[in-house]
């Protein structure tokens, strides 16, 4: 063990939990932290870090799911590879001005990005009616002034994709809003754009994962503008960002067993956690599995 001139050991660059979750990252660097993401300033780019923290009802929960960093950053990388043009990533690899530090804990979960003006809206794209575009159709026949068919059932196909911007919140949940409200925000060409973009990505991602027997039922993007030109930023069409569901098993009319963090939400509703104070640890099988769900989804993506 390395002492510092003190006598005193440095302190962890790492925090880990008992399951080997990577739960934080304190490199000596301008640093923001969200969700599961730790942010790292190197000057002329970012670091993004994924860590392995785990969020549900709008907390950040104890216990990690071991590798869920790593999963994500590969799937997001694969993604951005898959689809081309415009985006945010440079690499993958450690950075040579992290050469100094151990670097061991962020292989495989790190990605290099150009700076990028982030664009205020979350881009969703729904392809199937679920969640709280779900909740809306019930109430209005609607989503976000869409209007759908009458009849339809939960997680029922919509004749066409669509798509459904909502704020981007700091805390708590974001909110649905028109593309009228993205238009007086942003300008009707930015907003058009950035409508055009999103169904495209949708789009063309959707027919690589139906082939992989996935169906991607609505996902969200986020965009950001490098100079003049808007860039896609962010995760892409991880587990974390997007439903997933089994193709071999879909039958609308109820919720479909999905590729991400159903097994924790399932658990923290059942286990008698108020979803007001401190959530409590998970058990390991539930960690078990939400990993298992994480690297199923990217072995058949990727």
């Amino acid at each position: 063990m390395t002492l510092d001139a003190n006598g005193d050991s440095p302190p962890s660059l790492y925090e880990f939990d008992a399951a080997g979750a990577l739960l934080s990252t304190q490199l000596p660097l301008p640093r923001k932290s969200g969700k599961v993401r730790d942010l790292y300033d190197l000057g002329e780019t970012l670091l993004v870090v994924s860590t392995d923290r785990i969020s549900a009802f709008d907390y950040i929960l104890p216990s990690g799911i071991p590798d869920k960093g790593r999963l994500l950053t590969q799937m997001s990388a694969f993604w951005f590879d898959f689809l081309g043009g415009r985006h945010h990533l440079i690499s993958t690899d450690v950075p040579a001005s992290l050469s100094g530090f151990d670097t061991g804990p962020l292989e495989g979960r790190i990605m290099e990005v150009q700076k990028a003006q982030v664009v205020p809206f979350e881009c969703v794209v729904r392809g199937y009616l679920e969640g709280s575009g779900w909740r809306e159709y019930q109430e209005s026949g609607q989503i976000c002034g869409e209007a759908l068919p009458a009849g339809l059932r939960q997680c029922d196909q919509l004749p066409e994709p669509i798509f459904t911007p909502a704020t981007k919140a700091e805390r708590g949940h974001d909110e649905n809003v028109s593309i009228q409200r993205m238009i007086s925000d942003l300008g009707r060409e930015t907003a058009e754009a950035l409508r055009e973009k999103s169904l495209d990505i949708y789009q063309r991602a959707s027919r690589h994962a139906r082939s992989r027997g996935i169906l991607i039922a609505d996902t969200k993007f986020e965009f950001g503008t490098i100079g003049d030109e808007l860039v896609l930023i962010d995760e892409v069409l991880t587990p974390d960002s997007s439903r997933f569901w089994d193709a071999s098993i879909y039958q609308p009319g109820a919720a479909q067993p999905s590729f991400d963090k159903q097994f924790v939400r399932e658990w923290l509703s059942q286990c008698g956690w108020d979803k007001n104070s401190p959530p409590p640890a998970l058990p390991d099988d539930i960690i078990r599995q939400t990993a298992a769900k994480y690297r199923e989804a990217y072995e058949r993506l990727s």
